[in-house]
């Protein structure tokens, strides 16, 4: 769902260099253009969505850089504690604020690859918490501290490319647009093909009809390539506000059941062998869980009731779509990847047997 975002994102950039797109009849077609032609690049391979990331971060990631140093003899501390509370957006400012800064219980899901994760993890996430609030906070600082207190209205999406033309001249906002252009098409090539290859998996395993995993002599999965572009196309019509509040929503019940597991992990099994436990007793771990959820609970209050309406139908059809799809394998409507038969020798357990109990227990040690 985060896919959506990307060629709004895109456009916002460029319509402060061609109005034009601020306009329905010209915006809708660009949204369409983006997503098809991005779409069947994916389509050709996935070479082309690995080879081009490290050279896009880095291109993003320059005029942002020479930005900051141009600002540096412009900056004014005071412009820093300049607030105007009565026109801040509040809603804007959370969602926004949380939808940069979540995903972080990811990289859990690698805890069982890295060795000695009881110190690596610690060091690599502190690492990428400085590394991430560099990014966001070196260029924010450089433009509220070199322009005027009065420009803060004119902030929104697409508004750094104004900031870079401000502080070193037009050449500088065109590179800003063009990376920002580039970095957007980027992200929605790798999450395309993460969705994509996603929904191939969960055929192969036998969770959806086996037609999720009809790949292209190209080796991608058509299907489910076209399943991700039709998700954006669908939600591409909300804007980047609407979008980004509507995927925190969603996010956020994800998280409070995570924490919940967690802590109730800790009470059924606290000897469980982790990967990495969190150095608390098991009421030092609630506690560690109240504050992110009070965040958490206060991003799903401030939800607009459109998003209330269109994430409860999103839960709703959640609920329903597995016992819909186990009764569809049963009738056999659709035809599913058969699972390998296994013989099973009596008193001894089977193989996936083996894989379920090993599953549940890994599953259990990285949420703990």
């Amino acid at each position: 769902m985060d896919n959506a975002l990307y060629p709004v994102l895109f456009l916002d950039y460029l319509k402060h260099s061609f109005p034009v797109l601020n306009h329905v009849a010209a915006r809708v077609p660009a949204l369409l253009v983006i997503t098809f032609s991005l779409t069947y690049l994916n389509y050709r391979g996935l070479h082309i969505v690995g080879f081009s990331a490290v050279l896009l971060a880095v291109f993003s990631l320059c005029p942002f850089v020479v930005m900051a140093l141009l600002a540096v003899p412009r900056i004014k501390p005071q412009r820093w504690l300049f607030v105007d509370f009565k026109k801040v957006n509040w809603r804007g400012y959370f969602n926004t604020m949380f939808w940069n800064l979540n995903y972080w219980d990811k990289a859990s899901t690698l805890a069982g690859e890295v060795e000695n994760p009881g110190e690596t993890f610690p060091k690599a996430l502190f690492g990428a918490v400085l590394l991430v609030m560099g990014s966001y906070l070196i260029p924010l600082m450089a433009g509220t501290g070199a322009l005027r207190e009065s420009s803060s209205d004119e902030w929104s999406d697409g508004y750094f490319a104004e900031v870079g033309m401000l502080i070193g001249g037009v050449w500088l906002k065109g590179w800003i647009q063009a990376a920002a252009a580039m970095s957007n098409l980027g992200l929605f090539e790798a999450e395309m093909s993460s969705d994509a290859f996603q929904l191939l998996g969960m055929s192969e395993i036998g969770m959806l009809p086996a037609f999720f995993g009809q790949r292209s002599k190209y080796g991608t999965p058509t299907i489910s390539i076209l399943c991700s572009a039709t998700g954006v196309i669908f939600l591409s019509w909300l804007s980047f506000q609407e979008i980004i509040e509507f995927l925190n929503f969603l996010y956020a019940l994800g998280m409070l059941l995570e924490f919940a597991a967690f802590v109730k992990l800790r009470i059924k099994k606290p000897d469980l062998n982790r990967p990495y436990r969190v150095p608390l007793n098991t009421f030092g771990t609630l506690l560690l869980c109240i504050p992110p959820s009070m965040l958490v609970i206060l991003v799903m209050v401030l939800a607009a009731p459109k998003t209330f309406l269109i994430s409860g139908v999103i839960i709703v059809i959640g609920f329903c779509l597995y016992p819909f799809l186990e009764l569809v394998k049963e009738k056999r409507w659709v035809r599913f990847i058969p699972e390998e038969p296994r013989r099973q020798v009596f008193g001894v357990p089977t193989e996936s047997q083996l894989d379920e109990e090993h599953g549940h227990e890994s599953s259990a040690s990285l949420l703990s």
